[in-house]
């Protein structure tokens, strides 16, 4: 018997000492074997796979359950605390550069997106025209120097001459002295009939000549004193003239420097419109200037969020341009008004229908100045901003 027919052997409960013929015979009565069964090794019933569905979707569940947990410990912590908005945007204090003075523009000493320092030359003007009024006005203070020499001059020669009135009035005086005795003497000796009335007369011409030059000698030095007073004054005014003079010349190298246009603070050159040959006057744009390292934010708050915001408290920024980097910055300062009333035209909303529109007030946040410095901040930037108002006010 072949292990086949044993096999079917035992399928039946018979002994396994029958005949190969017997045991062919009592396998085809079967309906139910496969007469190919003999040929084949018997297979042992495999047990039932069992599903993982269900510790799959436990897993999810739990790790849901403690997404959803720790998010609600975050809120209560943390979120609830904090006021966000991403109405905000990076900003600075841009300046204009603008020309103060008329010419041709000779050179361009900056590019687009250049960085220049304060005191850095940007534009050249012309300065032929301003070069000979600083040297017109030289030239007159020049004169007025000359004038002064001369006016000083003149009074030195004015004071010698009050000094020589003055020794001609001494000298007069000294004379009416004599004459005055001679004339007591004569007159003494006439009424003691020891002299004459022509002597008399003589003494009294003297006395009175000598009196006479004793008031033109003072009225010489008044008059020198007088002169010397004029020149005075003219030195006074010759003086007065030269200082509006230097402002004069203060003023032509005030212009002229002008047409040297020089960075006002450190920044980036940008939207550039200065051109070599263009023709520019006091008040024509060049180009602007952009201090990367005072940048700020400006974040647009709903007045319905400001009643937590306090200047001092801590500040998350995220800069979309950034990838996602987050820096600390400080609430500075809340503005006075809303952005609408500062806008062209502010509403009005006293007549008409009225539809309550929130309004959004601009809060400006300071950032750190290492992150400043790094001129990755460019104005008009997209930021999202998270404002912890548990922080303290400062």
């Amino acid at each position: 018997m072949t292990r086949g027919e044993t096999s079917s052997a035992a399928l039946r409960g018979e002994p396994a000492d029958r005949s190969p013929v017997e045991a062919r015979r009592v396998v085809a009565e079967l309906p139910h074997v496969d007469k190919t069964a003999t040929a084949q090794p018997a297979v042992a019933p495999t047990a039932p796979r069992r599903s993982k569905k269900p510790l799959v979707f436990g897993l999810i569940g739990l790790v849901a359950l403690g997404l959803a947990g720790w998010k609600g410990w975050s809120w209560v912590t943390v979120g609830r605390f904090v006021v966000s908005t991403d109405d905000a945007y990076v900003k600075a204090d841009v300046s204009t550069i603008a020309a103060r003075a008329t010419g041709h523009v000779t050179r361009v000493l900056v590019e687009d997106n250049a960085r220049v320092a304060a005191g850095d030359v940007l534009v050249e003007i012309d300065s032929g025209d301003y070069e000979l009024a600083v040297a017109a006005a030289a030239g007159r203070i020049a004169t007025q120097d000359a004038t002064i020499a001369r006016i000083d001059a003149q009074a030195g020669a004015q004071r010698a001459s009050i000094q020589q009135a003055r020794a001609q009035l001494a000298a007069a005086r000294s004379d009416v002295a004599r004459t005055e005795a001679d004339f007591e003497r004569a007159e003494a000796l006439l009424r003691a009939n020891a002299g004459t009335h022509q002597r008399l007369d003589q003494a009294k011409a003297d006395r009175d000549r000598t009196r006479a030059a004793v008031a033109v000698a003072e009225a010489g030095v008044a008059a020198a004193e007088g002169s010397l007073a004029v020149f005075e004054a003219q030195m006074a005014e010759a003086r007065q003239t030269r200082a509006e003079l230097e402002t004069s010349l203060a003023k032509a190298r005030r212009d002229l420097e002008f047409t040297r246009v020089r960075a006002p603070v450190d920044g980036v050159v940008g939207n550039r419109a200065a051109q070599v040959g263009q023709f520019v006057q006091p008040g024509t744009r060049l180009l602007a200037l952009v201090p990367l390292d005072r940048a700020y934010v400006e974040a647009n708050f709903k007045e319905t969020q400001l009643a937590r915001l306090k200047p001092g408290q801590k500040v998350d920024l995220e800069v979309d341009a950034l990838g996602g980097r987050v820096f600390e910055g400080r609430v500075m300062s809340v503005s006075p008004a809303s952005g609408a009333q500062f806008s062209l035209l502010p509403p009005e909303n006293a007549t008409g229908n009225f539809t309550k529109i929130v309004q959004r007030v601009p809060v400006r946040i300071a950032v750190p100045a290492e992150v400043a410095r790094e001129g990755v901040l460019r104005p008009g930037l997209s930021v999202i901003v998270d404002v912890d108002t548990r922080d303290a006010a400062h």
